[in-house]
């Protein structure tokens, strides 16, 4: 690699840690570590956001994807785009004023404990173990992201470059909490948005401009330029389906809770809506012009090697651009890496902090010995990542896809029916939760389950096509019907709780 992409690859590496250390000089308490004293603006909040919702996904899973299969791969951003709309329209300025109604709760496990008053602490543990499970495999789809650009960028093994990028990112999010990690994405978010409006406009006026690109693909695949070609009913539900999970990502839901005013919210939504829909055309034709770039088909240009689509990004930047802009360009995939580990990471300690160790161990844990605890989790939870995301052949858009629908089902419906609807109950949020988080991880094996449990033979199971439905759908589905069923047949909530309910209801007006 030419040295000049180094130096400004390692210019952004400090300028990220040197945020690390000023935001530890403004962290004086928890709230200050895990919501930044609900002080944020709301462009910093919208771009922190998308930039901790998209990831590394953005930058290699999704123009790989696009790659590999074409246009029939666009579903799932019109998905998240619907998805992400629906979340600031609906969920945002209901939980940010629901949230310090109910005692001023800063994590979600907090929210749902004080929102239905469980003295059990059962929907505390619950939720903090959901948030725990599936954070490990979200953040290990970073990690291996990670890896695969070190790899890439840097001639080094994956192992090694598994633990550089690993070691960067738990360094400056164990300094400075919430308001590292939210002004590291700000920035972030901005770099990821420059990267992915250049790199398809330059690589798209090499080939000849839009129209010889789409007409290279064309000769290459025509099924490449076909929204529909190669794609069942199931399969565009299933796509568009991965907007229902915005609704339960505990590390976008915290940036609505940290917004300063309610006020703030609609500048945010037009902000963070803005900023995602351009950087998914970005992404979009990054991997529909890697298509003609690197496709070989008798045209005289080099294909990618097999197993190798979710470097598309990494290989332009290498390509066509000079070294120095090169190193910002690959600063923008590390920066898409490290705005959502970071986040999850976050959100993880805080709950062993908030949920588990104030919770159930030390009730009258000091704050300071919170935030410590907080920093300690923080590492715990990324060597548990790290040992998950040691396999290679790990692919980031299929460990995204599992911790997403886990999240989604199991916190999406129960949150939703949290803020809108009073007659919710405690055992119903728990019924809920616990259905969706498990339908997602039995759905996810259930081939396997019917082939080896069930004795059903391997070519009747591919047969059946409601098996290939992204498990987001039944999981949501089944958590909001078994929430409903089991707050309507219990006794209704109690006189305060339904008193909160309506104060948290005229505070919108």
């Amino acid at each position: 690699m030419e040295l000049a992409t180094i130096i400004t690859f390692l210019v952004y590496l400090l300028g990220m840690l040197a945020i690390g250390l000023i935001a530890y000089r403004l962290t004086n308490n928890l709230s200050d570590y895990v919501l930044g004293g609900r002080k944020l603006t709301g462009s910093v909040a919208a771009l922190s956001a998308g930039a901790s919702d998209m990831s590394s996904w953005l930058l290699l899973g999704l123009p790989g994807a696009l790659y590999l299969r074409g246009m029939g791969e666009i579903w799932i951003a019109i998905g998240l785009a619907i998805g992400a709309y629906l979340n600031w329209q609906f969920l945002a300025v209901r939980l940010r004023t629901y949230t310090e109604i109910a005692k001023d709760s800063i994590t979600l496990p907090e929210f749902f404990e004080n929102r239905f008053h469980d003295d059990s602490k059962l929907l505390r543990i619950i939720s903090a173990l959901v948030i725990l499970i599936f954070f490990a495999f979200y953040t290990s789809s970073g990690l291996v992201a990670g890896a695969l650009l070190f790899e890439a960028s840097f001639g080094m093994t994956y192992i090694q470059a598994l633990w550089i990028g690993a070691i960067v990112i738990i360094s400056y999010t164990f300094l400075g909490g919430f308001l590292a990690v939210s002004w590291t994405d700000f920035f972030q978010g901005i770099l990821m948005f420059f990267a992915l409006l250049v790199v398809p406009i330059v690589a798209i006026t090499k080939m000849g401009g839009l129209g010889e690109t789409i007409n290279t693909v064309g000769m290459i695949d025509p099924s490449y330029l076909d929204a529909f070609q190669g794609v069942t009913v199931i399969g565009v539900i299933s796509l568009l389906a991965w907007g229902l999970g915005y609704f339960g990502q505990p590390h976008i839901i915290t940036r609505f809770m940290a917004v300063k005013s309610i006020k703030e919210i609609p500048k945010a939504r037009a902000t963070g809506m803005t900023w995602m829909v351009f950087s998914l055309f970005g992404a979009i034709f990054t991997g529909f012009s890697g298509i003609a770039y690197f496709s070989a088909n008798g045209l005289g240009m080099s294909p990618l090697p097999e197993g190798a689509h979710e470097t598309v990004f990494i290989l332009f930047t290498q390509i066509l651009f000079d070294p120095w802009i090169a190193g910002f360009l690959l600063a923008a995939i590390l920066s898409a890496i490290m705005s959502t580990i970071d986040s999850q990471l976050l959100v993880s300690s805080s709950a062993l902090a908030e949920d588990v160790y104030k919770g159930f161990l030390r009730k009258n844990a000091t704050d300071k010995e919170l935030v410590w605890v907080g920093r300690i989790g923080i590492v715990l939870i990324a060597i548990i990542a790290i040992i998950l995301a040691y396999n290679p052949e790990n692919s980031v858009l299929d460990l995204v896809g599992y911790a997403w629908a886990g999240f989604g089902a199991a916190f999406g419906p129960v949150l939703l029916l949290s803020l809108y609807w009073k007659r919710m109950t405690r055992n119903g949020a728990l019924a809920g939760m616990i259905v969706g988080g498990l339908t997602v991880i039995v759905w996810a094996e259930l081939d396997a389950i019917l082939v080896y449990v069930f004795d059903i033979s391997k070519d009747v199971v591919n047969q059946m096509p409601l098996l290939g439905l992204y498990e987001i759908i039944p999981g949501f589905l089944l958590a909001g019907l078994v929430a409903i069923i089991v707050s309507l047949t219990g006794q209704e909530p109690g006189k305060e709780i339904q008193l909160e309910f309506e104060r948290a209801k005229a505070e919108l007006k």
